[in-house]
């Protein structure tokens, strides 16, 4: 989800100056995206300057609430109805780190996996005490998002698990040796005896 779009859906809602839309979209995302106030500042600069929503005059104590413009609308309509794509999220910081230490020597790639499984595990564990412990307390928007990040963490302790089979099946060959460049002849300096 972008920022953009997280700031136009809170603005369907009606008019709210910055701290009031960060604290609605972290109420939304149940705190699990923190958004830094500079972050919906220039998100707001970037909305107003493609037309997107328009400030409103200052309100009694000097915020500057925004509200959406038709073209906001617009937009924001065209991306609930749009699905999104895999290759439009960001890189998978996990599968990137695994695939390096696959190649980096004096890496225990198995260490990596089981490092990981067990931040994966133990934050599983604390989204499942959250759902059972505010299952009554928690709106819909939260709860979705809770389950999200729970199938994410079982999906991703599956992935480890397939990772650490593959490692035990196809044992990672060892990491290439980088050649040593051989001196450059017109740069070095020779000596003659």
């Amino acid at each position: 989800m972008s920022i953009r779009h997280g700031l136009l859906a809170l603005l369907e809602r009606g008019p709210m100056y910055g701290y009031q839309l960060r604290a609605a979209f972290e109420e939304s995302t149940g705190t699990t995206w923190p958004l830094n106030i500079g972050q919906v500042y220039t998100t707001l600069s970037r909305l107003e300057r493609d037309g997107l929503v328009r400030p409103l005059p200052e309100n009694d104590g000097g915020q500057r609430p925004y509200e959406i413009t038709d073209p906001g609308r617009d937009e924001l309509a065209q991306w609930f109805a749009t699905p999104i794509s895999r290759t439009d999220r960001p890189r998978d910081e996990l599968a990137i780190k695994l695939a390096l230490a696959l190649t980096t020597p004096g890496v225990d790639v198995r260490a990596v996996v089981q490092t990981q499984r067990t931040a994966t595990m133990r934050a599983l564990q604390e989204y499942t005490r959250l759902k059972s412990r505010e299952t009554e307390t928690v709106d819909l928007p939260w709860r979705l998002v809770l389950d999200a990040m729970i199938f994410q963490a079982e999906a991703e302790i599956r992935w480890l698990d397939h990772c650490e089979a593959s490692l035990m099946r196809f044992p990672p060959p060892p990491p290439k040796a980088v050649p040593a460049t051989a001196p450059d002849p017109e740069h070095s300096e020779v000596t003659h005896s």
